[in-house]
């Protein structure tokens, strides 16, 4: 283990920061009344609006440039996601290389600094923390499950401290990747860390909508409704399984920890909340720390409510925040009176600002919140001076199965796989012409509109393939709207066919012991440690393509699980792998036998999974 630290070590010192994007222009100016100016490249467009968390415009299109262009604001400094609305149809910045994970909508993540200081997620120049990307089989699930783990600074390097855990979850539709790529955690954390305002401490990120990994099942009769109107209280119980009886086992098994509900905190964004709340009280024995931002959770727990003295001898922080802007409020609200009335004690924060329910508001809260985890001092004064819920108006937005339906519409499902072959579906009632194209094809294939106003297409050939493929809808590229898998390019984002049936599906590899990958933003490199106590010998070089991010090798590649598949299966010996930008840099430190695969001396993903596949084999 000590070897594989100075690997990484090692494999950190030979890479440089990320250079800016290449291009001809800039998709957003940051003017100097605080205004932003959204400029967008398309010839084939007819009519273009950007939509901004903040704001909505039409562009106006430049007849000498061909820019498309419109000025919006002015707005506070902060991270806001977006998109470009063309003719109809839904579209990511291609010139923005930061976006949104989400299992459905698609958007980009503007950044707007601050004019003078700072802001609570800016990258600064402090000791940073690690972030592990995990797998792990889960009993409860009966299948693979992931969760990103964030490690603080010193985690390496004070070798004998054990650790308090914090396990973050996201709101629906959301990826466990949203509180790292929208939520910085680890930055808000890094820099807290960094002031002596915050404990050091474990972040883990679980996946909220496991279920989604997994072969369809029936619904069980008499399921859930819950909040969202999703499911949600039958997702909470799952969640609430895998967490505490997989998910947890995992962390503390593999990580140094401090196994105890005084070292244990909960809480999440809007679904995120409510699980975590849910999770948090009905299970007082593992967490003291409770954390609910914009969301709610059931007044029927029993032992909870009804035993205040009690309960508020075993919760050491229950904080709860909210908009008053925020469709949620209303129950928000509600949720912090009953509190009140049967004597829990909480914390209670509000924002008026933050545009309702956004992660402009999550990253508000959190870097609240952050300052009195496992911190008991801290805490108790917090709770002390925790004020009584704001009074009814009357006024305050309510969260209804309508609300839901707005927000999240049902979708069409694409890919679909069945009985050997894959459909592709768009929602575009206005398009005139929609096509797909992949890396697997020599040229696109036309789709066909039904009365439904979806475009379809059926495939029979590479259907066990995973490639990258897009949507051409009347001449402009969009990523698959309703798949979850996108492609980390840095330019325009492709979406991810993963096909169920691949060899290297994870739920295909079953209960196996799973590597990490760790990725490092500052220094735009990937690493990849197998699932074993043994040094390794060998190292692979795995270089990007041109368009491609340290991310492609493992989130289009699937490099680790390659690794971990031939691993389990004595196909190969345990080896490193970094996904090094740069194709030159001195490797002589690391005294292993190093290889080098480059994307560029293939064509397809497929290609270079072969070729990583035929290299690890023979080593």
């Amino acid at each position: 283990m000590k070897k594989m630290m100075k690997v990484a070590a090692l494999m950190l010192l030979v890479c440089s920061p990320c250079m800016a994007q290449k291009g001809d222009y800039k998709s957003a100016i940051f003017n100097a009344d605080g205004t932003v100016t959204f400029q967008y490249k398309n010839d084939n467009a007819k009519k273009v609006r950007v939509e901004a968390q903040f704001a909505n415009g039409d562009m106006t299109k430049d007849s000498k440039s061909g820019l498309w262009t419109v000025t919006l604001g002015p707005v506070a400094p902060d991270m806001y996601p977006y998109c470009f609305n063309v003719d109809g149809v839904s579209v990511m910045d291609p010139k923005c290389e930061q976006y949104f994970p989400n299992e459905g909508f698609k958007n980009s993540l503007l950044e707007i600094p601050a004019k003078s200081g700072s802001l609570a997620h800016d990258i600064k120049k402090v000791p940073h923390g690690k972030v592990e990307y995990i797998h792990y089989y889960s009993n409860s699930l009966k299948g693979v499950n992931n969760a990103i783990v964030y490690l603080p600074p010193k985690y390496d390097t004070d070798k004998d401290k054990k650790y308090p855990v914090f396990y973050l979850l996201s709101g629906t539709t959301d990826t466990e990747e949203v509180y790292y790529k929208v939520g910085r955690v680890n930055y808000i954390l890094d820099n807290l860390i960094a002031e002596g305002k915050a404990q050091e401490m474990i972040v883990v990120l679980p996946y909220g909508n496991p279920t989604k990994l997994l072969p369809p099942a029936p619904a069980p009769a008499g399921g859930f409704g819950g909040f969202g109107g999703m499911g949600m209280g039958m997702m909470r119980d799952v969640v609430g399984d895998d967490i505490t009886g997989d998910l947890m086992n995992y962390v503390e098994s593999h990580y140094r920890t401090i196994n105890d509900a005084d070292h244990r905190g909960i809480g999440g964004f809007s679904r995120g909340g409510n699980q975590g709340l849910g999770i948090g009280l009905r299970n007082l024995d593992k967490f003291s720390y409770l954390c609910s931002y914009s969301s709610f959770t059931s007044t029927d727990i029993p032992g909870v409510y009804d035993n205040a003295a009690e309960t508020n001898k075993k919760i050491h922080l229950f904080w709860l925040g909210v908009g008053t802007d925020d469709f949620l409020f209303g129950n928000a609200r509600d949720y912090m009176e009953h509190l009140d009335k049967h004597g829990i004690r909480s914390v209670k924060e509000y924002t008026h600002d933050k545009f309702g329910h956004t992660w402009m508001n999550a990253k508000y809260f959190l870097d609240k919140t952050l300052r009195l985890l496992f911190n008991p001092t801290a805490s108790e004064e917090a709770m002390k001076n925790g004020k009584p819920a704001l009074e009814r108006t009357g006024q305050e937005q309510q969260f209804t199965g309508a609300t839901m339906a707005r927000l999240f519409p049902r979708q069409v499902t694409s890919p679909d796989y069945a009985d050997g072959k894959v459909t592709f579906r768009l929602n575009a009632p206005e398009a005139k012409n929609v096509q797909m194209e992949s890396e697997l094809m020599s040229s696109p294939v036309a789709l066909t509109k039904g009365e439904d106003g979806v475009w379809s297409v059926t495939l029979t050939d590479n259907v066990d393939d995973v490639y990258k493929y897009c949507f051409i809808v009347d001449g402009t590229k969009i990523a698959d709207p309703t798949n979850m898998y996108l492609s980390p390019d840095k330019g325009f984002k492709y979406s991810i066919a993963y096909a169920p049936k691949n060899p290297y599906d994870v739920q295909k590899l079953g209960n196996i012991n799973f590597g990490k990958v760790t990725y490092d933003l500052n220094l735009n490199v990937a690493y990849y440690f197998p699932p074993t106590t043994d040094n390794p010998t060998v190292l692979i070089r795995l270089i990007p393509g041109a368009d491609d991010t340290m991310e492609s090798w493992f989130k289009v590649g699937g490099a680790n699980l390659i690794a971990d598949k031939l691993l389990a299966q004595g196909k190969t010996k345990p080896c490193a792998m970094i996904t090094d930008v740069f194709a030159e840099g001195d490797f002589s430190k690391f005294k292993m036998k190093v290889y080098t695969l480059k994307a560029s001396d293939y064509k397809t993903w497929k290609e270079r999974r072969a070729a990583l596949e035929k290299l690890l084999t023979n080593l």
